[in-house]
């Protein structure tokens, strides 16, 4: 099955036109015809199937079919990652993340961070080409890249975690995470956290997780938590 995405297609809908690029995507690289199904999701859970009326590479016009919604899962899972120095290595753990499973991300600026801009537009599209890519009709929250401070000033609810390089005791994540239980994991710059912040961390109720024995890049290390707080609710 080919996944498709229309965030404005709405359950109560009995028609509905493709974008100019997916129509052209659809009649012209796939050489759909008309009465061809298609698969649809508006990435809030929804699952359309529906039949092309009207093959034009413009402006490709559809009916839905059938609709089913997926009940999303018990728990919420969110990922406050540091932006990466080399953007492809951040789209690569926001496409990774996606196919694993996770719900909310925020990109945060850390005192060390090397990287303070981030392209809130090229980063949906990759959370959109995941979804689809996986057969999710879920699409994950993407926040607005925000400061440290900013982050570590509003409330969090849930399990708080913070995975940082410092020597001292910490716990593997798979021994703090429980099943259905909304998860926070903070992951810093390739700099790692500042004492300041990892202080700042603790005041506000997160506790210090260790990701493994090796030293992880950013990147890796966000995918190592996405994958630990999946296996440990779905295993």
């Amino acid at each position: 099955m080919q996944l498709f995405y229309n965030p404005d297609l709405d359950h109560s809908a009995a028609q509905f036109t493709l974008s100019p690029e997916e129509s052209k995507h659809v009649i012209k690289v796939l050489r759909k015809k008309e009465g061809d199904l298609l698969h649809i999701t508006n990435g809030k859970g929804y699952l359309f199937e529906t039949k092309i009326m009207v093959a034009d590479a413009k402006k490709c016009m559809a009916q839905i079919v059938e609709t089913n919604k997926t009940h999303r899962k018990m728990y919420w899972f969110h990922l406050v990652v540091a932006p990466t120095k080399m953007n492809d290595r951040f789209e690569w753990f926001l496409e990774k993340a996606t196919e694993i499973g996770v719900n909310e991300i925020t990109p945060i600026i850390c005192e060390n961070s090397e990287r303070k801009v981030v392209k809130k537009e090229r980063m949906l599209k990759v959370l959109q080409s995941a979804m689809k890519q996986s057969l999710q009709t879920y699409l994950p929250k993407l926040n607005d890249a925000i400061t440290y401070h900013e982050f570590i000033n509003k409330s969090q609810e849930g399990l708080l975690f913070i995975a940082h390089c410092e020597d001292e005791e910490k716990l593997d994540l798979k021994r703090r995470v429980a099943p259905d239980k909304d998860v926070t994991v903070l992951i810093g710059p390739e700099g790692d956290f500042s004492q300041n912040e990892i202080k700042q961390a603790y005041n506000k109720g997160f506790l210090p997780v260790s990701l493994g024995e090796n030293r992880l890049r950013t990147e890796t290390a966000a995918i190592v938590a996405c994958a630990t707080v999946n296996m440990i609710n779905n295993g």
